[in-house]
């Protein structure tokens, strides 16, 4: 679902999409075959991003539905992660969109709002699928009312849901005879500082730090400690910043403290030599954020690893983000029910489900299915029942996943350096940011307004 490489949410520009919807029509890419074969034959084109495990994962998926449907073939138009939104953007503006292709959850506002995304909801809601058996997250992550994501109509249905569970080295643990986390009762903030300091060490006696307690990323980690003190970035209806409160100053500075004061974390140093991915994939970490998109690519640790609830803030109950790809059928299509059909198919199949569960890059779409699969502690992570509280209890969206752009939350990330460094305090920094972030987001409400209109 995710690429560590790329963070911040992209979402076309209003003028882009104007111009682009304006195109109007459908593009080669929905034209029957059989127009210059003679036959009857469908094609349909399917684009989507991701590595090895899951293209091969798709194209078997996607074999099998041809089996199931004779008479339509799929065209499956695959792209690094890094480059899916600019090839998706140019197919937009060549008026050549694909029948069925991802969608992120922040872009769905401006793309129903331009006539990019169809509207599927009779279809789906006349299917054989129950649609209660498929996580209530991924589906209102593609509902739109033309005001509020998550209300409305349903313009997609989710490829997956991604909870961010903390993993732990638990090899680790063992060799330091650390009793290990619990799965059940998350660490307070202090628990988990004392525990890291006990992790942190010179384990080959070189006079230099060589393990660490964690390697976390602001980007990607700290939502969890400001959700998990009771703050938030925005208030309940999405129009006022809200980062300039004690509660969320106070996490900050803890997030921040874990290296400038506690220095559980690789220096910046030490981190431009490697980084801490790498050094968790060396097992020089204990503590490290894990997506089910890890698991392909963790298989092969020489440790093993588990998943235990985020350490939790002043709430004293955990917090994460949970997130989302979406399968959007394009509205332009030649080939409504068979583009529809793949859609569903790809989301809440069992067949189609299996072979993506298969390639460990995701949990099942379908709630009964997937608690089967976390049922399964033999193995690793044995904890995959974190994933699911991830996604049932205590998990949220992207802040700017319901916002009609990102450029107010990406303000947040900018300028922040100083604070991790230590030359900044938290709530000095708040205190600058958030009026850029509050203007910001009043473009972005104003530019969904007259979209809208």
């Amino acid at each position: 679902m995710i690429n560590r490489k790329r963070f911040f949410t992209t979402t076309l520009s209003i003028a882009s999409v104007l111009t682009l919807a304006a195109c109007g029509g459908s593009g080669d890419a929905a034209s029957d075959s059989g127009a210059a074969g003679g036959d009857d034959s469908k094609t349909l084109t399917f684009m989507f991003r991701g590595g090895e495990d899951e293209q091969k994962a798709y194209e078997a998926a996607i074999e099998a539905y041809e089996t199931d449907h004779p008479g339509v073939d799929v065209e499956i138009i695959a792209t690094d992660p890094d480059q899916y939104d600019t090839k998706l953007q140019a197919s937009i503006a060549g008026n050549d969109i694909p029948d069925v292709f991802y969608v992120a959850q922040g872009d769905v506002m401006a793309y129903v709002d331009n006539g990019i995304l169809m509207d599927i909801t009779e279809e789906v809601e006349n299917s054989d699928f129950d649609i209660n058996n498929v996580w209530e997250y991924g589906v209102d992550s593609y509902r739109y009312d033309g005001k509020n994501v998550g209300e409305g109509n349903i313009y997609g249905l989710p490829k997956d849901v991604g909870p961010f569970a903390l993993g732990y080295n638990k090899t680790m643990f063992e060799e330091m005879g650390i009793p290990l986390p619990d799965t059940d009762v998350p660490y307070t903030w202090d628990q988990f500082v004392e525990v890291g300091k006990q992790l942190t060490t010179d384990t080959d006696g070189d006079g230099e730090v060589d393990q660490w307690a964690n390697g976390f990323n602001v980007a990607w980690s700290l939502q969890a400690f400001v959700w998990s003190n009771g703050a938030d970035f925005l208030n309940e209806d999405k129009t006022k910043v809200t980062v300039d409160t004690p509660e969320f100053a106070e996490a900050l500075q803890y997030f921040a403290d874990l290296q400038n004061v506690h220095e559980l974390t690789p220096s910046i140093a030490q981190a431009q030599t490697l980084d801490t991915y790498q050094r968790w994939m060396n097992g020089e970490i204990g503590f490290f954020p894990v997506g089910p998109w890890d698991m392909s690519t963790y298989a092969g640790l020489d440790f093993e690893y588990d998943l235990i609830p985020w350490p939790a803030g002043s709430t004293g109950v955990p917090a994460s983000f949970v997130g989302s790809l979406g399968i959007a059928v394009a509205d332009s299509t030649e080939h409504k029910e068979e583009a529809i059909e793949l859609a569903m198919y790809l989301s809440t199949s069992e067949e189609g489900q299996q072979q993506l569960v298969d390639a460990q890059i995701q949990i099942p779409n379908l709630i009964d299915m997937a608690e089967e699969w976390a049922a399964d502690t033999e193995s690793v992570p044995s904890n995959k029942q974190e994933f699911l509280d991830v996604v049932s209890e205590y998990g949220r969206s992207m802040p700017a996943a319901s916002t009609y752009t990102a450029e107010w939350y990406d303000e947040f990330f900018i300028n922040i350096q100083p604070v991790l460094d230590g030359d900044q305090t938290a709530a000095e920094y708040l205190k600058a940011v958030q009026p850029r972030m509050q203007e910001l987001l009043d473009a972005s409400i104003m530019q969904h307004e007259q979209a809208a209109k």
